[in-house]
């Protein structure tokens, strides 16, 4: 299989950028100061990630769009104003999770923004249950920087001017060189930060006026540290075909007025919001400094396999290794006493509250 590479794929190289292969992209682990660095850099000042992997499916469509659109999604659309953003699900009959994702209302219709891996899978399942009636296209000419950190907003006024009055999870449309480019205010590390849809041809040219105004390359490494410790979930970890959004701890973004509509799964939400449900995604805090990398087995204090870690790792900004998992919901009551079977050794744990770091979107401007 043809390994595919990003609009900045140069950039990447020229910043001395570790490349790995992840979802059929060439992308950058790390760059030269490393994982740790790139993590807290983020967290005191602003990180600039590549994410043009994922996929941007922009739906376009008649009076019914909205309407067609919930019987596909477990949120509530017609609500949402332009240029509003809500995370959402796509799911199987059973509740299942196909994709996870952010549902942004435009001008001629609705942007997602996909998971990479998931993105050409669900573009063959949102088209056919669409059943032809609208335009749908996965844009492959569109990059996405997402620019993260307490200095985000600092940095990328300085590039674009207008930006100041944009609320968390909401967009708009910008300029740029002279061509249209579309900035959300939203993230994936728990802090306050910005998504920005950009032509291919001036990906380079805006990340490089980003770097100039003082954030940082940063790599899937510390994304993915970053957003452990704010307690988000990865797709094909945290959240698979096997688990619903009640079991994954993410009932909040099943709207209220949708429980008794008719969706893929919801039936089975339904029952499970009503009755409760067998396993429960957790946070998991060691009592020691070894890291429970995900399929680490779970037990209890009576030696129970209850469930297994599905993500792990060293949290640089709470300085204390962290784990996300499934428990059995008995065991999922905050500080229970659990043990993680490390190498052969049982090592003490505690379920503790999610997330591990407290976020820093805005909310209000």
């Amino acid at each position: 299989m043809e390994i595919k590479e990003t609009s900045l794929i140069n950039l990447h190289k020229s910043h001395g950028a570790k490349l790995v292969e992840f979802a059929g992209y060439s992308m950058p682990i790390q760059y030269q100061d490393g994982i740790l660095n790139e993590h807290k850099f983020t967290r005191a000042n602003c990180g600039v990630f590549d994410v043009s992997h994922m996929g941007q499916l922009f739906i376009n469509g008649g009076d019914d769009l909205t309407k067609d659109l919930e019987k596909i999604f477990p949120i509530d659309l017609q609500s949402l104003k332009k240029n509003q953003s809500k995370y959402s699900f796509l799911m199987n009959d059973n509740g299942g999770i196909y994709d996870d994702l952010i549902i942004t209302k435009i001008n001629k219709g609705y942007l997602i923004i996909l998971n990479a891996a998931c993105k050409n899978n669900d573009f063959k399942i949102i088209k056919e249950k669409l059943n032809g009636k609208y335009q749908l296209e996965l844009r492959e000419n569109l990059s996405l920087i997402a620019l993260q950190g307490p200095g985000a907003k600092n940095v990328l006024e300085k590039v674009i001017s207008e930006i100041d009055d944009l609320r968390f999870m909401h967009g708009g449309d910008f300029k740029f060189n002279n061509l249209d480019i579309y900035i959300t205010r939203s993230g994936y590390t728990g802090e306050d930060g910005f998504e920005i849809s950009i032509p291919n041809e001036i990906a380079e040219k805006f990340t490089k006026a980003l770097l100039d105004n003082g954030s940082k390359l940063i790599g899937l490494g510390a994304r993915d540290t970053l957003r452990l410790e704010a307690g988000l979930c990865l797709y094909g970890n945290d959240i698979n075909i096997e688990t619903t959004p009640i079991e994954a701890n993410l009932k909040w973004a099943i709207s209220k007025k949708r429980i008794d509509d008719k969706y893929p799964g919801s039936e089975i939400i339904k029952k499970q919001i009503q009755s409760g449900v067998k396993k429960l995604r957790v946070g998991i805090k060691p009592d020691t400094k070894v890291i429970a990398r995900a399929n680490t087995k779970i037990f209890s204090e009576n030696n129970k396999e209850i469930g297994k870690v599905t993500s792990g790792t060293f949290g640089p900004s709470v300085d204390h290794p962290i784990s996300m998992g499934y428990v059995e919901n008995d065991y999922s009551s905050l500080n229970t006493k659990i043990f993680l079977e490390i190498r052969g050794k049982k090592v003490s744990a505690n379920i503790c509250k999610l997330p591990f770091y407290q976020k820093n979107y805005v909310k209000e401007i």
